[in-house]
């Protein structure tokens, strides 16, 4: 039936597994719970604790080998046909979790079904306010949203056949913003995905700054897959926008008004109100730079 798996690093998981061993005890179904711990040098102790319950295996890898290595590692670990991947830094939102998806294995044709992500609704520090904010405004989405790009899926909490994982997860380093390969590889192998309203909370907010570097990191990414044609190159807003400004003979421009800005924008993204129409803008002029080194 279902397989749990939850990779983490450096972050104590006991409170997860806790919940979603409570959500599954006592049902009489095939499931199981798998934590693969990246060689992490804390939390070790309390993670461990979580071997004394029914169903849950939490394994410690004595190598670090990154996020995706660690899923496709508990894919082959795994003993059942259906496989949901959450994040450590999450916590179900509802007490039927599991439940919902259960019933949606029982009864759904698609291969693949992402539940949503959402964000506390206190606000967070100051050092932390720009990866709350980008959550809620851009990944927080409504099942009516999130249909109209039903292939965009994001893996902090995605229940997938472990055939199709295995088809679809052919990239084997660990970059950041894979997500938008794999949503693009499913686009391609025209895999079957459905959403539904069975979200996460994503605890685990990165630091602002840490944040800016992994959104800069991505649109590397991005380029990178382009370039090896693993990645289509409109589909993603970036882009798109890319895309425009080139039609139109703009992007030289752009880059200049951006440069003018560029040193406001990064104390505004540090800032109470970061602006994401900014960062919009500033991750933008980042990949036009790298599409022109690519080009020179």
């Amino acid at each position: 039936m279902l397989s749990i798996l939850i990779p983490t690093y450096n972050y104590n998981v006991y409170n997860l597994v806790k919940e979603l061993h409570s959500q599954i005890d006592g049902m009489l179904l095939p499931l199981e719970i798998i934590v693969l711990d990246d060689c992490s040098n804390t939390f070790k102790a309390e993670n461990e604790c979580i071997n004394s319950l029914t169903n849950v295996r939490y394994i410690f890898s004595e190598e670090n080998v990154g996020r995706t290595a660690n899923r496709a590692k508990l894919t082959e670990l795994s003993n059942y046909d259906w496989l949901l991947f959450l994040d450590s830094d999450v916590m179900p939102k509802n007490a039927d979790f599991i439940a919902a998806y259960i019933s949606y294995i029982q009864k759904t044709t698609n291969d693949v079904v992402f539940g949503g992500i959402v964000y506390q609704e206190e606000r967070p520090r100051k050092e932390h306010l720009l990866r709350w904010h980008y959550g809620r405004e851009r990944e927080a989405k409504p099942v009516s949203i999130r249909q109209k790009t039903p292939y965009f899926v994001i893996s902090q909490n995605l229940l997938i056949k472990k055939n199709t994982f295995q088809a679809v997860n052919t990239i084997k380093e660990n970059y950041y913003g894979l997500d938008n390969i794999f949503s693009n590889q499913l686009k391609k192998q025209k895999v079957k995905v459905g959403h539904i309203d069975n979200p996460v909370i994503h605890l685990g907010l990165e630091n602002n700054d840490t944040f800016v570097s992994k959104a800069l990191k991505a649109v590397e990414t991005t380029v990178l897959f382009e370039e090896r044609e693993l990645m289509d190159r409109a589909e993603r807003p970036l882009q798109k926008s890319y895309l425009k400004l080139k039609r139109l003979r703009l992007t030289k421009l752009f880059s200049f008004l951006v440069s003018k800005f560029k040193c406001k924008m990064e104390r505004n993204f540090v800032s109470e109100k970061p602006n994401l129409f900014w960062f919009d803008l500033y991750r933008l002029a980042y990949y036009i730079e790298l599409k022109n080194g690519n080009n020179a």
